[in-house]
């Protein structure tokens, strides 16, 4: 038995005099599920997602109102439910389904961090990042003991707890550690982070942070060579002691991050092979870090390679994409090259959508593409984000859902994004950022209405999300920036 919605009082019920459909209310989420016995109820079809948002609070008999989205066959409904049925070519004289989740709240700005230089890299420590889930206990980084990681165009690795400060730095140049620019940044596990940069070396660091959270040291543990160019990004697996690497010399190098396992590295590629570096080792020989080559280099892309990544599902797989338009697929284990798909830009960020069995790609063309990198797969591109007004650089997923993913740009904004909220054009489907989260160094400066051509100054070149802390976005103003969304995530407040 259909319930009549003039019998709920909503803001739509003055449009109860229009055509009417049935529509079936579902949701996965237990907390916010209606009655099992709850039926089919006659609405308006002029109804949005506002008023629709409004009747199922309603329906729950919520106090306080929750903001709902709401999908029709996978998609979010962005039309009134009459011209959805009029686009999709369904009668009004069916029982429509529709299935409601929580809208995702904007993410506030939380803290800035300083740092002296461009900041390349961010990476998150805590009990929901993965170097947690790959220890024995994830658990044992409690609340407030978080920590976030940094790598700078001045060489340095810098750990900061979560009141801004700074509790570890890397050694510099002098004392064994990086001599030019850090590109990428990981914590490989609670107690070791992996780093690379234009120096072209992969390095390893022992990292120990003192139970009072304002002091810890990050001390080198091994050196890997074997790019001949620098390097730009950075993927570890912890559970099988690999690193992957992406470098501008046009290879994947992959690495063992034990150097029991690592073998040899050839003596042109150590600085230290040559006169100028073999003084330098000696006038520090108090600096002694083991040095070791890559298990192999995989060579396939013709132009500089921009990203590396395992599979999210089995670390025996690889992808890469690079400035040569491709996007690769790489068996590990034979260090093969298994597929390549070609695009029309250059591809400079990468990330899996595991669930979704797709690849997104950020572009030098301002968009995002998603790839499925399947055999069966018939086309190339599945869908492409758009919203950007620059490259795209920067990739993460969204950990709250299988569906989310975050981007930064040399825009100055990173944008979230939900595949399932597309549109359909003449270039196929589309998809459209959820949000956008600006620099908060605009506006400090007093320039939040200004606009810079291209980003300039503020390009984000590194972004990552964590379930625990939230956003975490660094670039060119110098900055660590971390937003998080209000009632997306657990409050940091007893």
């Amino acid at each position: 038995m259909a319930l009549d919605l003039n019998n709920i009082s909503t803001a739509a019920s003055s449009q109860t005099s229009q055509k009417q459909v049935r529509v079936q209310l579902t949701t996965k989420n237990e907390d916010i599920a209606l009655p099992e016995n709850a039926g089919p109820i006659l609405v308006p079809t002029g109804l949005r997602r506002y008023a629709l948002s409004t009747l199922v609070n309603n329906l729950l008999g919520n106090e306080k109102p929750v903001p709902f989205e709401f999908l029709i066959n996978g998609t979010f409904l962005r039309t009134s439910i009459d011209e959805y049925l009029t686009a999709n070519e369904i009668s009004s004289e069916t029982t429509l389904e529709i299935e409601y989740i929580r809208a995702l709240i904007p993410p506030l700005h939380i803290a800035s961090f300083q740092h002296d230089d461009w900041v390349s890299s961010t990476d998150v420590l805590s009990a929901t990042s993965p170097a947690a889930s790959w220890t024995s206990n994830p658990s044992g980084i409690s609340q407030g003991q978080e920590r976030i990681l940094s790598g700078s165009y001045d060489g340095l690795l810098r750990v900061w707890n979560m009141s801004s400060q700074t509790i570890a730095i890397s050694p510099s140049a002098a004392d064994g550690g990086h001599t030019a620019s850090i590109k990428a940044a990981k914590f490989v596990s609670p107690n070791q982070i992996a780093s690379a940069g234009l120096d072209r070396t992969v390095r390893l660091w022992k990292y120990s942070g003192d139970e009072d959270g304002f002091s810890g040291t990050i001390s080198p543990q091994l050196e890997l060579y074997g790019h001949k160019s620098g390097i730009n990004s950075l993927a570890v697996n912890a559970p099988s002691n690999r690193i992957l690497s992406a470098s501008s010399d046009h290879t994947v190098g992959f690495w063992s991050t034990k150097k029991s396992n690592a073998p040899a590295a050839l003596e042109n590629l150590i600085p230290s092979g040559s006169a100028k570096g073999s003084k330098r080792r000696k006038l520090n020989s108090s600096v002694s870090v083991p040095q070791r080559g890559p298990l192999t280099l995989l060579t396939s892309h013709t132009g500089p390679v921009s990203a590396a990544i395992f599979d999210a599902k089995d670390s025996t797989v690889g992808y890469s994409t690079s400035w040569d338009h491709s996007l690769r697929t790489w068996d590990l284990v034979t260090a093969s090259l298994v597929d390549t798909r070609i695009t029309s830009h250059s591809l400079l960020s990468l990330e899996h959508l595991p669930e979704l069995n797709l690849l997104a790609a950020g572009t030098s063309a301002r968009h995002l593409t998603l790839i499925d990198p399947r055999a069966s797969a018939t086309a190339v591109s599945a869908m492409t984000l758009r919203g950007h007004t620059n490259a795209v650089v920067a990739l993460a997923r969204d950990p709250h859902s299988t569906y989310g993913l975050i981007s930064g740009s040399h825009d100055g904004t990173c944008r979230i994004w939900d595949v399932r909220s597309t549109k359909t054009d003449r270039n196929g489907v589309v998809g459209e950022s959820t949000y956008s989260i600006s620099r908060k160094s605009l506006e400090e400066e007093g320039k939040a209405d200004s606009k810079r051509v291209g980003g300039e100054g503020i390009k984000v070149f590194s972004v990552c999300w964590d379930k625990t802390i939230g956003i975490v976005s660094a670039g060119e103003d110098k900055r660590i920036q971390i937003n998080r969304g209000e009632g997306v995530l657990p409050s940091t407040k007893e």
